[in-house]
């Protein structure tokens, strides 16, 4: 009985632990919520009012109303992101099939080389992306960031991990049933593949909707910037307007912090199960 308690009570003391640590890493983005709806003067104040006493929503229409067009930029990043994450989804999930379940000469082989591209550094493929893009005719286009990131080597390895799990069972009783590879993977194992396909989503819409390097060497036109461009141009013309730069970093992070607490369950679960067997 007494061990009983004494577990207990370290789960009660490890949850208050991650609960302070918790709170500690969201204040900043409290408080930086609650300065963008101040006035510049009372921004710094001390002590930090959280709750301000007034709303003030003019650094939220200097951001969407004033020079920089970020419905414009909300937009391009929208559209960049979610067709690269379907791309990444859907050429995650078919390669990791194929190396979890079909049987192929070098498969292993194979699937180790594609691993092992992940030791190169991205900035390394910076100039030859440019240069075959340039070639392409696709600089200054969102072409030129999206076919890239619709093949994810680390998607490929959490859906390959995923699908590993599925036992072969399932695939000999639709072999039975007269369903091909593709109606098997298509109806039978990708709709239990739900938390990694989830998690798989999340970290690709934050890597793409984050993305900077790229846009930035590849995006020429003013029109065509995504939000992190779009964010840092703003910051550098607004150096003292700290509330406007709180409103804009706000409403950049918004998706994400939304995204995240929609699919939270499954992105937990997913992450867990994609390293169980390997």
């Amino acid at each position: 009985m007494s061990r009983m308690i004494r577990l207990q009570a370290l789960r009660w003391m490890l949850t208050a632990v991650f609960a302070c640590l918790g709170v500690i890493m969201i204040l900043p983005f409290l408080w930086m919520t609650s300065s963008s709806f101040k006035l510049p003067s009372e921004m710094f104040r001390t002590p930090i009012d959280w709750i301000p006493d007034k709303f003030y929503f003019d650094s939220y229409k200097e951001v969407w109303l004033g020079k920089y067009p970020f419905a414009l930029y909300y937009w391009n990043s929208i559209k960049i992101t979610a067709l690269t994450v379907l791309g990444t989804l859907a050429t995650s999930a078919m390669a990791g099939f194929a190396f979890a379940k079909l049987r192929f000469k070098g498969k292993d082989a194979l699937f180790l080389i594609y691993l092992s591209t992940m030791i190169i550094p991205a900035q390394i493929l910076l100039v030859p992306r440019f240069v075959l893009f340039d070639r392409l005719h696709l600089v200054d286009s969102h072409w030129a960031i999206i076919l890239p990131g619709m093949f994810s080597v680390l998607g490929t390895f959490i859906m390959r991990q995923f699908f590993s799990t599925l036992p072969n069972e399932l695939l000999e009783a639709a072999k039975v049933d007269g369903a091909g590879i593709f109606r098997t993977f298509w109806q039978v194992c990708l709709p239990l593949t739900k938390p990694a396909l989830v998690s798989l989503l999340i970290l690709s819409f934050t890597w793409h909707w984050n993305e900077y390097e790229m846009p930035l060497i590849l995006l020429r036109s003013n029109e065509r910037y995504t939000l992190p461009l779009a964010l840092t141009n703003f910051v550098d013309e607004n150096t003292t307007n700290y509330t406007a730069i709180m409103a804009a970093s706000v409403s950049a992070l918004l998706p994400l912090i939304v995204l995240v607490a929609i699919f939270q369950r499954w992105f937990v679960e997913g992450i867990v199960s994609s390293g169980v067997k390997g």
